[in-house]
This record gives C-alpha cells, sequence and structure tokens, in this order.
C-alpha cells in the first residue's frame, strides 16, 4: 500500500505552512511549555487551563494546517481537519466546561511516560528531523499535527485518568495515521507516534470502569 501523495509533496506542505505562519511557531513552542507548567500548578481551577491550550493547539492544526494547507495536496485533509476540530471541542467540554478532565502532578510511571513523550516532541523530534537533513522550514515544526499529537499524549499522563475513554480516540487514530507517514513518507521522527499509540493503549486498559463522567456522551 502505497501513500496518496508523494515525499517530496509532503515535505513542500511543510515548507509553505511554516513560511506563512512563521513567527508563530515559537508562540506554540511557548503555549506547550505553558502547558507543562499549568500541570504542576497547586491551584486546581489554573490546572483546567491546560484542557483550553490543548482545545487551542488542536482548533489551530484543525484550521490551519489541515484546512488551509493539506488540503492542497490530500482531499483526506478535509475529514482529518474536522477530526481534528471535534477533538478540540472534546478538550474544551470535558476539561474547561464539564471538567471531567483533571489534570495534576503525577509521579511514578505515568509520569516517566508523559515526561519521555514531551521530552520527545519538543525536543528530540526536532532534533532527529535536523539529523536526517530537513532544514527548519521544511520540517513538521510543533503546532502540526504528528510533534503536537506525541505532546497531547504525554500531557494526558498528568491526570487522573478518569475521564471518558473517548477522548482517546482520535489522538490514538492519529498516532496510526502518522506511523503510516514515519514508514512510506521518510519521516523517522514520527516513528515516536508509534510509542505514543501504545502509551494510549496502556492508558486505557488501566482506566477503571465506572469512572466518573465515563457515561457522558460526547459533544
Amino acid at each position: 500500500m502505497r501513500p496518496p501523495l508523494t515525499i517530496e509533496e509532503f515535505f513542500e506542505v511543510f515548507h509553505r505552512y511554516n513560511e506563512a505562519v512563521w513567527p508563530i511557531q515559537p508562540a506554540l513552542l511557548s503555549l506547550a511549555l505553558l502547558a507543562i507548567a499549568l500541570v504542576h500548578m497547586r491551584a486546581r481551577r489554573v490546572r483546567q487551563a491546560v484542557s483550553w491550550v490543548l482545545a487551542g493547539l488542536w482548533l489551530w492544526m484543525a484550521i490551519v494546517y489541515h484546512f488551509a494547507h493539506f488540503t492542497t495536496i490530500n482531499e483526506a485533509a478535509w475529514l482529518f481537519g474536522a477530526l481534528f476540530l471535534l477533538q478540540a471541542a472534546l478538550f474544551a467540554w470535558y476539561g474547561g466546561v464539564v471538567k471531567s478532565l483533571e489534570f495534576l502532578p503525577t509521579k511514578g510511571a505515568s509520569a516517566a511516560a508523559g515526561w519521555t513523550l514531551i521530552v520527545y516532541s519538543l525536543l528530540v523530534y526536532p532534533l532527529i528531523g535536523f539529523a536526517v537533513g530537513h532544514g527548519y522550514f521544511a520540517s513538521p515544526t510543533f503546532g502540526v499535527p504528528c510533534p503536537t499529537t506525541i505532546f497531547t499524549v504525554g500531557i494526558l499522563h498528568f491526570t487522573d485518568q478518569q475521564f471518558p475513554r473517548f477522548i482517546l480516540a482520535i489522538p490514538l487514530a492519529w498516532s496510526a495515521v502518522g506511523s503510516f507517514a514515519a514508514a512510506f513518507l521518510a519521516v523517522p521522527q514520527d516513528l515516536g507516534l508509534s510509542v505514543a499509540g501504545i502509551a494510549l493503549l496502556v492508558m486505557l486498559a488501566r482506566m477503571r470502569p465506572g469512572s466518573p463522567g465515563r457515561e457522558q456522551s460526547p459533544v
């Protein structure tokens, strides 16, 4: 099975996107750092703002990356963008409004997995891109789906893991899509999405049935 686009087309989209939105990339990276800081705040109300950060990132990816840029080479991006819009709504509703998605400082294996994915998405991911010869403007920068999904999975490890399971469905699906890109479109850094997908499956397996908020329907 071959991808519906060429490697050259794939990386040209990143080049056009990065040039068009520059210098917003450092601001998106700052939002990620803000989310990390918020997770470790004492006040629960302050930590809830992490959900709004995630909602903003997924809204950005839906509109600015998928709809405005990726649709120029792949019509499936309209579907991808719609799903990313839904994910943004889920973060906003369940984290910011209903507040059944609660972030909190975590220790142990969950924290170790979360930090591993966060560091990979923000630091190791771009370093791999530079190592294989991808210039900055031709690389998947933070704020496009693959590194941002890895970051999202990492930050979700800093929750009580008692939120509705379907919140993880779209990041899990994108982990599979991105792993395909890593294999067929010469993006070795996207192999981290396979690890993120496994981490999501482990999280799903460890979630306790009947926890608060599980019986709610998606918006």
